[in-house]
Order: structure tokens, then sequence, then C-alpha cells
């Protein structure tokens, strides 16, 4: 029963987050517990872990939005040096030219010139420029980060991440080629979380909580009734 209830707060919070562009889903981990000479005895809540799906893609409206088509994560630095990695391309440009995500935190490597007019993201990575004077021109370009293990990444916030031993050390990685992820200019990627899908795995536990709910009540009663016939 108490696995199946972290297995419902689980899923809630996917479902809280549907909306959360970037969003990625979690899913619990059990395991049986097993005694000597007497078989399973119970489950174990091993803990939740992210599933990176990728989310659908869908057509933005904002300047600096861009969405990763495969696997990879946008790198951001907080205001301390600190890197983490998101797939949420919602940018924003900041009076200094940098881009920045929700939580206020820069897109590492990217600087606007403040006389730039239009931005856009090429293909390759490439964040091209135009301006009033002159032709346009490459002003940085995106690298995405790639983790071994991406399953044991600590969520901080959100669509937010920080790596772990466990995952691994980030490994750059050039959008653009043959079999690697591509980026979208003026799309961003949506929750991985589906409401219909939410809503179906919330019902599965709740009814495997009752079904459980129900086996305790029954071994409650025959204990009951073996210790009046005790008494008896």
């Amino acid at each position: 029963m108490a696995a199946q209830q972290r297995n419902l707060e689980t899923i809630a919070d996917n479902l809280a987050n549907a909306g959360v562009v970037g969003f990625k889903g979690s899913a619990q981990r059990f395991a049986e517990l097993i005694l000597r000479n007497r078989g399973g005895v119970g489950t174990v809540a091993l803990g939740a872990r992210v599933v990176f799906k990728q989310g659908k893609l869908a057509r933005s409206a904002g300047p600096f939005d861009v969405a990763i088509d495969g696997p990879g994560f946008f790198t951001v630095v907080d205001s301390r040096g600190r890197r983490y990695y998101t797939r949420d391309g919602g940018f924003s440009r900041a009076a200094d030219g940098t881009l920045r995500e929700a939580h206020d935190m820069r897109l590492d490597g990217i600087r606007i010139p403040a006389d730039a007019l239009t931005a856009a993201v090429l293909g390759d990575g490439s964040v091209q420029a135009t301006f009033a004077k002159g032709p346009a021109r490459i002003v940085g370009r995106i690298r995405l980060a790639e983790f071994a293990a991406p399953e044991s990444l600590r969520s901080v916030d959100g669509a937010l991440f920080a790596a772990t031993r466990e995952s691994g050390a980030a490994r750059a990685v050039a959008p653009g080629g043959d079999d690697g992820p591509k980026l979208r200019f003026g799309m961003l990627e949506e929750s991985n979380v589906t409401i219909i899908d939410a809503m179906m795995q919330i019902l599965t536990a709740q009814r495997a909580y009752e079904a459980n709910a129900k086996g305790v009540q029954a071994a409650d009663e025959m204990l009951r009734i073996a210790n009046n016939l005790q008494r008896g």
C-alpha cells in the first residue's frame, strides 16, 4: 500500500506538470521483498527515475524559442557559475545580450550584440544575427550536452536538471549531424506527459491500492476471529 501511495504521488506530480515546456515525467521503480524459505513478502519502492522520452514539438511565437529534436540538453549557467541542464528552450533576451531561461539562467556560450535587430538559430546550432548596417553574421553557437546515463540526472525544478556521479559528466555535442540531435528554431518541446495516460495510470494505481487494502482488512478480520476462538 505504501508503494502504491508513492506511485500515486509520482503520477500526480507528472499530471500537475503536464503543461510545463520541456518537463519529463518520472516513474516509480519497485522490487519484491523476499525472505529465505518464505518467498515474496511484499514490495519496496526503489525511488523514481525520470523518463526522457521525446515530447511533441510545437510551433511557438517566441523570438528566441528553440527545441531539441533528439537526445541532449541545453547547458545553462546560474549567477554563481554552476551548470544545469534543460530541455526547455523558451529563451528570452536579457539586457546584457545573453539568452535566459525561466529561472533566469543564461544559455552557455551565447551573447547577442546590443545592435542586433533579430537572431535565428541555424540547424548546426549557429546563432545568426541581423543588423541595421552590414550583413548578417554568426555571433555564437549552441552546443548540446549528453550524458552516459541521463536517467540518473537529479531533477532540480520542473524541466531543470543537475549532473550526478551516476549520470556521468556532460559531453558536448554539436547538433545538426546526420545521426545526432537537431535544433528546431521557432518551436518548443512540450511535456512528455499526456493527461489521458496519466489518468489511466492513476486509476490502475488506485485499484492496486484498494486491492491491497481489502487484503489487509481480510487478514485483520481472520486474526480477530482466531483471537475470539482462542478466548472461547
